[in-house]
């Protein structure tokens, strides 16, 4: 059994920063990619960064040049570093890892998420 367990949400002012993280555990080969996708109320989830194992990164156009995404693929842990936070950025934050598991099975795990707020 493989989770993710998200970390680091909470409420900001407008033009501040939060970091997110999202650990994963259990019987883990690898994890590629690594992601963060966000889901406002009445909005569906869409896709904020991934990173794979080699570093490629992509983010959406909404947060280039004010997120980062980074790994730490020792610990099984990547991070969301969000600056120049905008109201527009509220929302539940979800991790997501494409999972090799020990027994070589490859499945898509997603974290419980993690509430964002900006207040304006």
């Amino acid at each position: 059994q493989v989770q993710l367990v998200e970390s680091g949400g909470g409420l900001v002012q407008a033009g501040g920063s939060l970091k997110l993280s999202c650990a994963a555990s259990g019987r883990i080969f690898s994890i590629n990619p690594m992601g963060w996708y966000r889901q406002a109320p009445g909005k569906q989830r869409e896709l904020v960064a991934t990173i794979t194992s080699g570093d490629t990164t992509n983010y959406a156009d909404s947060v280039k040049g004010r997120f980062t995404i980074s790994r730490d693929s020792a610990k099984n842990t990547w991070y969301l570093q969000m600056n120049s936070l905008k109201p527009e950025d509220t929302a539940v934050y979800y991790c997501h890892g494409h999972v090799v598991a020990k027994d070589y099975r490859d499945i898509d795990y997603w974290g419980k998420g993690t509430l964002v707020t900006v207040s304006s």
